[in-house]
């Protein structure tokens, strides 16, 4: 059996090592894969690990020894599942790894909008206080949470976990869903009354740019938005264009739509913008879970019972 990891470095980055999948035959580890070398990588393999680098339709006909790819993620948009349907390839992936560290990264976010912690350290570092003629002082506003509503889009294991820490600071949760249920409300009835309002839906055709000119329009003056599921949801320009008039008071994300960024993308100098380079599921405990149930599909597939299959 031969395995080829083709994108290791997020996953592993310095303290973790794939070479736990050893034991299952021979292992070729590449950190980083480019699209044109896909195939070439994969060559003769049995099974290929990916996080981010796409394998096309093209990349597995050129592959016909491949039967199995792991996707290290719960997201598997980067490979052609249809393609590995009729192929004959089974797919799976990852679920609900990232839970807690996804909902801490967002009431992270959520925080550092409020108290600005962040830019209070950096006064102090700056000397601000050793001048300052008071014992305390500002250079942001400060907002508490307890009493604000938080809207969320989308209704998935990390939205339940946000709601639980949400409700712990005395937050007032609504909830938008695709598929409503009791006591979800509709997405304008969640934009109309969210202080804040955070992203926790899939990426699909029918909600790209979901966060656009009209949508913004109709939130609070003041209101903030957090983004810790997917670039594409939000219309980039849009809420660039409504943080500088201060419509939207702030704004945190964890995803772009493109990743990298390019230079000019709108948000890089927003105000009152915060940007992580998508970190929200890398904590270390995170990816040794990750790494963990990789082995545990790839073992399920060895023994003829593959298990978090995507494409059955």
């Amino acid at each position: 059996m031969k395995i080829v990891v083709l994108d290791s470095f997020t996953v592993a980055q310095q303290d973790l090592s794939f070479n736990c999948l050893k034991s299952f035959g021979e292992l070729d580890i590449y950190e980083r894969t480019e699209n044109a070398l896909v195939a070439s990588r994969i060559g003769e393999a049995d099974i290929a690990i990916t996080n981010k680098t796409v394998i096309s339709r093209e990349a597995m006909i050129a592959c016909p020894h491949l039967k199995f790819i792991s996707v290290l993620a719960t997201g598997y948009n980067v490979v052609d599942t249809v393609a590995a349907k009729e192929l004959g390839i089974t797919v799976s992936n990852v679920p609900a790894y990232s839970t807690d560290s996804v909902a801490q990264m967002t009431f992270a976010l959520i925080l550092e909008l409020a108290v600005s912690v962040g830019l209070h350290s950096d006064a102090v570092s700056n000397g601000e206080w050793v001048e300052s003629k008071d014992f305390s002082f500002c250079v942001a506003s400060l907002i508490e949470l307890a009493g604000k509503t938080l809207g969320l889009i989308g209704y998935g294991n990390i939205a339940k976990a946000v709601e639980r820490i949400a409700k712990a600071f005395g937050m007032k949760v609504i909830v938008h869903n695709r598929t409503p249920f009791a006591g979800s409300v509709s997405l304008d009835e969640l934009l109309e009354e969210s202080d804040i309002v955070s992203l926790h839906c899939p990426l699909n055709e029918t909600n790209a740019k979901l966060i656009n000119a009209g949508s913004i329009a109709k939130m609070k003056k003041g209101a903030y938005i957090i983004n810790t599921a997917r670039g594409g949801l939000i219309d980039e320009a849009a809420l660039s264009d409504a943080l500088n008039r201060g419509h939207i008071a702030g704004a945190a994300l964890d995803v772009l739509s493109t990743e990298p960024p390019k230079a000019d993308n709108p948000l890089l100098g927003a105000k009152n913008c915060i940007i992580t380079p998508h970190i929200a599921w890398a904590t270390g405990e995170a990816r040794a879970r990750l790494l963990g149930v990789t082995e545990k599909n790839i073992k399920g597939y060895i023994e003829g019972a593959p298990i978090n299959v995507v494409n059955k």
